[in-house]
């Protein structure tokens, strides 16, 4: 199945005393690179979460996060005493210069207070160990959140063939409507020979004009490139729809495409051709920017 590289995947699981909230987002990227964000006493943990990750996601840019929310009533923490003393002292005596009765005024004690508390390391909990069951948990969310993430991506991937593949379908009308400009092309190109000889009012060869004309409309002929770009339509069409993680097989098929249009267009040698090409590059492009989103 065809799958996207964008995505996002959430998972959430509740434990008796915390709720483990675990995000995913993706976008598109040559090689994978993983950006993992997770509280501290899960750090042991990175390591089975990135692999896990690194074997679903495969490519892209990935983000994943993993919050912890309390819901215990009671919570095991512990003021420093001697920091939150330190900091009043210091915020006292900058008040004082500044002017602000710092320590006789209620309103500004209570700012103080709230300050100090929000400061690094004033209130810190004990070390929690973590108990099997939350790093079963822990990896379960993981697990779910990439599964959703997943999801997403298949879905994102149904829309982003289709619409590759009706793109492919229209570079192929195109071509369709080269051929009945293909001969009057030829008959144009021999008038034209045959006009500008008159004007040079010299004698010539008719079998001999004949053969060089044929030698020349052999070099402007497309029905080579014609063949080789229903081709890679037709391979482009088996891959998408037998293979996976064909993103970057894709784009080598596209490219080859292209050659064949731009073959085409340096052929043409006649303006109706030429328009027709010009669409073809066009749909050409915008597969190109597809597929750089699929996986």
């Amino acid at each position: 199945m065809i799958k996207s590289m964008t995505g996002f995947g959430k998972s959430e699981v509740v434990l008796p005393n915390k709720k483990i909230t675990v995000e995913v987002r993706t976008l598109n990227s040559k090689q994978l690179d993983l950006s993992v964000k997770l509280p501290t006493i899960y750090r042991p943990f990175e390591f089975e979460i990135r692999t896990l990750a690194g074997k679903m996601l495969q490519r892209g840019k990935a983000d994943l996060f993993i919050s912890v929310e309390t819901t215990a009533q009671r919570a095991d923490a512990r003021i420093n005493e001697e920091l939150f003393h330190l900091y009043y002292e210091q915020l006292r005596d900058l008040c004082l210069r500044h002017g602000m009765n710092a320590g006789g005024n209620d309103e500004i004690d209570n700012a103080l207070l709230q300050c100090i508390m929000r400061l690094p390391d004033v209130v810190s909990t004990q070390e929690e160990t973590i108990s099997e069951e939350e790093h079963t948990a822990v990896i379960g969310a993981v697990e779910q959140a990439l599964t959703h993430l997943d999801e997403f991506r298949l879905q994102e991937g149904a829309i982003l063939i289709a619409d590759l593949l009706k793109r492919v379908d229209k570079i192929e009308g195109y071509k369709q409507e080269v051929i009945p400009f293909e001969k009057a092309r030829t008959e144009t190109i021999k008038e034209r020979i045959r006009e500008n000889l008159a004007q040079l009012q010299v004698d010539f060869d008719s079998n001999r004009l004949e053969q060089e004309m044929i030698f020349y409309l052999e070099k402007l002929d497309i029905t080579e490139e014609k063949v080789r770009l229903t081709n890679h339509c037709k391979y482009f069409r088996e891959v998408a729809a037998s293979e996976e993680n064909v993103g970057r097989k894709l784009g080598f098929i596209a490219q080859e495409m292209g050659r064949e249009i731009n073959t085409m267009g340096s052929k043409a040698n006649e303006t109706n051709i030429q328009i027709l090409v010009v669409k073809m590059k066009d749909e050409l492009e915008k597969i190109k920017e597809q597929v750089l989103n699929i996986l």
